[in-house]
Order: C-alpha cells, then sequence, then structure tokens
C-alpha cells in the first residue's frame, strides 16, 4: 500500500485521476482520507451488504412491527430478522409473509412473485407467459378484494392476450 502523496504519513486510501481540460493528460493522485478532507473530496463508508440490508429492513416504510411472530420450524422470531437482517429457514418466508410482503414488494419495485427469465437472443413466449402470469395473480386479488370492476378488466385483458397466443 502507498502512502499518501501529500502528507507522506498515512496509506492512500482515496485514489484519484484527474483529466485535466485542455490536454489529453492525465495525473493520477493518491491521498489519505484526512488530506482529501482537506481538499474538499468527501469520502463515504464502505458498509458490509448485511448493514445495508439491516439499515434497509429496519427502515422499511409500512413495515409493521411484529415481534411475536415465529417460525415453526427454526424457532426465529420477526423482531430477530429485523435485528441481524436474515432469515433463519425458507420456512420463514411463510411464518413472516405478512410482515415481509410490504418490505419485498419496495425492493423489487412492487413484485411479489418471481418470474423467471427470458433466454438471451430470443423474443420467445416468455415475457407473455410471465404477463399471463402476473395478471392471474392480480385478477385473483381483485376478486379476494371483491373489486369486480378491476377484476372484469383483467379477466378481459387475460382473454386478449391468451386469444392473441392463439
Amino acid at each position: 500500500m502507498s502512502l499518501c502523496q501529500r502528507c507522506n504519513k498515512a496509506p492512500a486510501t482515496v485514489h484519484l485521476l484527474d483529466i485535466l481540460p485542455d490536454s489529453d493528460e492525465k495525473r493520477e493522485r493518491h491521498l489519505c482520507e484526512q488530506c482529501a478532507g482537506e481538499e474538499g473530496l468527501t469520502t463515504q463508508k464502505h458498509e458490509s451488504i448485511n448493514e445495508i440490508l439491516s439499515s434497509f429492513i429496519k427502515q422499511a416504510s409500512g413495515m409493521p412491527q411484529k415481534p411475536d411472530l415465529a417460525c415453526p420450524e427454526c424457532g426465529m422470531t420477526f423482531r430477530e430478522f429485523r435485528a441481524n437482517g436474515l432469515l433463519g429457514c425458507p420456512n420463514d418466508y411463510n411464518a413472516f409473509e405478512k410482515a415481509l410482503a410490504p418490505l419485498i414488494e419496495r425492493a423489487h419495485d412492487g413484485g411479489t412473485h418471481h418470474v423467471g427469465k427470458a433466454p438471451r437472443g430470443e423474443g420467445g413466449e416468455t415475457p407473455k407467459f410471465s404477463k399471463l402470469a402476473q395478471l392471474r395473480r392480480e385478477l385473483q386479488d381483485a376478486v379476494d378484494a371483491e373489486d369486480y370492476e378491476r377484476a372484469a378488466d383483467l379477466r378481459d385483458t387475460i382473454k386478449s392476450l391468451e386469444s392473441e397466443q392463439g
């Protein structure tokens, strides 16, 4: 590890590549965090993925407080999950389903079901099948919620897509 080019004391942890505007000349600089701060450069603290996920889980908006929930298989409580951000076993998804749903929806832009991936380079039918599967789930949710107007619209959309498939 090299030393800071400015103070020649601390290890260089900030590495800069300056490209001068009027030429193609490039200038590399290697500074310690303190010298970088004195030059007005800010650095971000690196967090582990577990710290990031734990923070995300704790700050998830709309996530209900369910400290009394526990998995019947592994015994993990919802409070333990919130504290460390890791589930104990696959059954935890079912045990904490209602509490996890808002978090999963937020993390996946509203999606809660895995729809697979289409092979590269092929237009294929996979996107249409996944769209139909999503619409069928939405239809079932609408019927369960007794939102019959939405259910009728979804039914018509599904029929239209199915008739296009032939």
